[in-house]
């Protein structure tokens, strides 16, 4: 099969500039040319991929404490019938897992110390079955025993009382007590049975775990709140909320996960779009070099032009010469790129310690950043569109410059040759 001369000569001359001093600074611009587009190919895959990393450590520390659907009755009241809507909710193929539990807000004191806490009724012998929490803390979580008033709290809580395992503090129920002397808050006292650490500052500072028999003797409840789902997968959050709440009985609300931390999802997504907007610039001044590169590369080829066109080379032939060598330089950037992206965010738990090894220093210090580590997550959603958008730019860049090509008039070109 013959290869079309367009094709030949557009590569001929992409690698022409190489060999000759006469287009040696054509070359050295092309070079850079794809040179800029391989590194903001490579900056967007990077940056993106941590971004990915980043959201899905949080995510997945986040759904250690919290479940992925829950179901509860309004205004903190009990749920009529637990049974049947774990029953119900167990009839939907995504459904893995469901626990009840009981919510709600207190105050923990230990001597003049206090603290607000979001209190969770849990039983221990089906909350494994929804979050990894339970599982994570197996020991403490045992130790939740009706009757025994027993708590676990949240790591960063726990500090904050000063309270360790063993120790005793004070559960300040909301609704008190109708006494002569006025409305008194009842309090009752709990023993410190572990902490647990999820990584997440939110749960770690507020979160306390009791049994859920005395969360609802404390709060004076005729039963659980509600009731927690874990999925097989966790992206089908809100279409199966969308399908339980239209196949549960009863007057009950259904919340998934993305909506319980909505705010943060959404700025995360905003942040991760106005990032790819900034670096595809990048790619794109990168691309708009091309059309510098291609009009110096007609100017020195004008001869060349003429005597094509006077052997019969139609003018739409000579304009596909030019954008098959502009083509390829975007070509070769945006696979350049993509090697070079990808390398680096598939190895940058490798690249990132060996950097901080050398420069003595710490990118993400324990103390401050949820995780020590940086986290790479390339997507496939993410790596098309970048090498296409880079690719299109490329090929935009080279159309004008071709058009010129193609309107060089031969007798004005071999007029000085």
């Amino acid at each position: 099969m013959q290869i079309p001369y367009e094709l030949a000569l557009g590569w001929r001359y992409t690698r022409a500039g190489r060999a000759t001093r006469r287009n040696g600074f054509i070359s050295f611009i092309s070079g850079v040319s794809m040179l800029g587009i391989a590194l903001g190919v490579a900056a967007l895959i990077i940056v993106l991929s941590v971004m990915n990393g980043f959201q899905k450590e949080v995510r997945d520390r986040m759904l250690s404490v919290v479940s992925h659907i829950e179901i509860f009755a309004p205004g903190g009241a009990a749920m009529a019938d637990p049974q049947l809507t774990m029953q119900e909710a167990r009839r939907n193929p995504q459904v893995v897992g469901a626990a009840p539990y009981v919510s709600a807000q207190a105050l923990l004191a230990r001597g003049e110390d206090m603290k607000g806490a979001l209190v969770r009724g849990i039983d221990p012998a089906h909350e494994a079955e929804v979050t990894d929490l339970a599982s994570a803390n197996a020991a403490a979580v045992a130790q939740l025993a009706p009757g025994a008033f027993k708590v676990v709290l949240g790591v960063e809580l726990a500090h904050t009382l000063g309270v360790e395992v063993g120790d005793l503090v004070t559960l300040i129920a909301p609704s008190g007590q109708v006494t002569p002397a006025g409305v008194v808050p009842r309090l009752k006292q709990m023993t410190v049975a572990g902490t647990f650490n999820s990584g997440h500052y939110e749960y770690d500072s507020a979160l306390v775990l009791l049994h859920i028999e005395d969360a609802e003797r404390i709060f004076r409840l005729e039963g659980p709140t509600g009731v927690r789902l874990r999925l097989s997968d966790l992206h089908q959050a809100r279409d199966v909320a969308q399908q339980l709440a239209a196949t549960l009985s009863g007057n009950l609300l259904i919340r998934d996960w993305t909506q319980q931390n909505r705010t943060w999802f959404a700025a995360v997504q905003l942040e991760k779009r106005m990032m790819f907007i900034i670096l595809t610039l990048i790619v794109a001044v990168a691309a708009f070099n091309l059309v510098s590169t291609l009009v110096m590369t007609v100017q020195d080829k004008r001869a060349d032009i003429a005597i094509l066109r006077t052997l019969g080379a139609s003018p739409r032939s000579i304009m596909g010469i030019f954008v098959v060598q502009g083509a390829m330089v975007g070509v070769i950037g945006t696979l350049a790129g993509l090697l070079l992206g990808l390398g680096i965010a598939y190895n940058i738990d490798v690249i990132v310690p060996a950097i901080e090894q050398l420069l003595h220093a710490s990118f993400l210090p324990k103390d401050i950043y949820l995780i020590s580590k940086m986290p790479s997550e390339p997507q496939q959603s993410d790596i098309l569109p970048i090498a296409l958008i880079s690719l299109v730019l490329s090929f935009v860049a080279t159309l004008y410059p071709s058009w010129r090509a193609s309107r060089v008039n031969p007798a004005e070109a071999l007029r000085y040759e």
